[in-house]
């Protein structure tokens, strides 16, 4: 699963703007942005902790 969260690095340390969804020790990738623009903003989900899992046959075509 996949979840982007915004927050800042300063200091060498790096602060999330929310909390993630995770209870147990999780691997990270940390991407550095020199300017977040507006679009990008208001498009990123932030946590999805809640939300239902798509079901397994989330890739089977659909019937007519």
């Amino acid at each position: 699963m996949l979840i982007a969260i915004l927050g800042t690095y300063e200091n060498g340390q790096i602060t999330l703007d929310e909390q993630p969804p995770f209870q147990t020790k999780t691997k990270v990738v940390v991407t550095f942005l020199d300017e977040i623009p507006t679009q990008l903003k208001n498009t990123i989900p932030g946590s999805l902790a809640g939300k239902k899992a798509s079901p397994d046959d989330d890739n089977e075509p659909l019937d007519n």
